[in-house]
């Protein structure tokens, strides 16, 4: 008996160990409780809102710098260069609007200003009229071909600037496109071609191709189809590729420093560098310095709020396809 009652015992007392753990597991599963892995079904779904949460943070935390980069800059360029030393994070007592008069004056942004409106608005509405038709085309090239092809204007968004600078200012010079508004204007446009053009491309291509077949049974041409009909549908994008150019022929000051020798045909942005070069020699006043950089920097940044939504849209409606 003793034996028997010994031998027994482990028996009774191994069986609810290893059975119910795999019973209550097997009754989860089939509630949908546990997943044959052994996680929880939620346990996914709260990583990636984890992830989701600190992306957002992350991103909140850099758009609250950059706010207050853009306000401090703008609060420091009507205030006096000596309060900027003492106390470089206060309020201005009285607003130093003279900073962006001297800068107008003295860093001669004036005709910059007019030089670059005009360079700007030109190219980046050439840039537009080209690259819609081309990208058009290339959006309804069936098979490979439109493969190929957009791939060619992705690798001339590969090329930077600096590697072709020589031959290019080779070809400006026998041209006599050098220190020339004309020169620039043709630079900026052949250099903004591919990337305009690949925009477009994937925006096109999000458009139905039941339109075209309803126009062309009702006798349209192909140039009506895209001049009546596609281009009026792809505003938001030509919008998008239009303030893109703008805002980055603007800010381009590489190919200005390179083909811009004279001060009559200078862009906003080799004013500011002019106007930096004398503040150093004749004393530095940093009103008035940061007064010139929100001269250039504002009104892109008041574009950006305008045309904000449509850029947006239409970079989302392009990556679609």
């Amino acid at each position: 008996m003793t034996a028997l009652s010994g031998s027994t015992m482990p028996t009774t007392t191994e069986r609810p160990t290893t059975s119910t753990p795999t019973q209550e597991d097997e009754h989860q599963r089939r509630r949908g409780i546990l997943r044959p892995g052994g996680r929880r079904p939620g346990a996914g779904r709260s990583d990636r809102g984890r992830g989701r949460r600190i992306a957002h943070t992350l991103v909140w935390l850099l758009v609250g710098f950059n706010l207050f980069a853009l306000g401090w800059m703008i609060v420091t360029s009507v205030r006096e260069h000596r309060s900027i030393f003492r106390s470089p994070w206060s309020l201005p007592g009285r607003p130093q609007l003279e900073n962006y008069l001297d800068a107008w004056t003295t860093g001669n942004f004036g005709p910059a200003a007019v030089n670059t409106v005009l360079l700007v608005g030109a190219a980046s509405v050439t840039i537009v009229l080209i690259s819609a038709p081309a990208a058009y085309a290339l959006s309804r090239i069936p098979g490979r071909m439109s493969d190929s092809l957009s791939v060619l204007f992705a690798l001339g968004i590969g090329v930077p600037a600096q590697v072709i600078i020589v031959p290019l200012f080779v070809i400006a010079q026998e041209m006599a496109l050098v220190n020339s508004l004309p020169g620039l204007y043709v630079l900026y446009v052949a250099l903004s071609l591919p990337f305009t053009v690949f925009l477009l491309t994937g925006f096109f291509r999000s458009l139905p191709g039941s339109l075209e077949e309803a126009a062309a049974l009702d006798g349209a041409s192909p140039f009506r189809t895209f001049w009546q009909i596609m281009l009026p549908l792809g505003r938001s994008g030509l919008i998008t590729a239009l303030a893109l150019n703008a805002v980055g022929l603007w800010n381009e000051t590489f190919l200005a420093l390179v083909f811009v020798t004279g001060n009559e045909n200078q862009t906003l942005s080799l004013a500011l560098l002019g106007f930096l070069a004398k503040q150093q020699y004749s004393g530095a006043d940093y009103g008035a310095l940061f007064a010139g950089v929100c001269i250039i920097v504002l009104p892109m940044v008041a574009l950006y709020v305008w045309l904000g939504r449509r850029i947006i849209e239409g970079l989302t409606l392009g990556a679609d396809k």
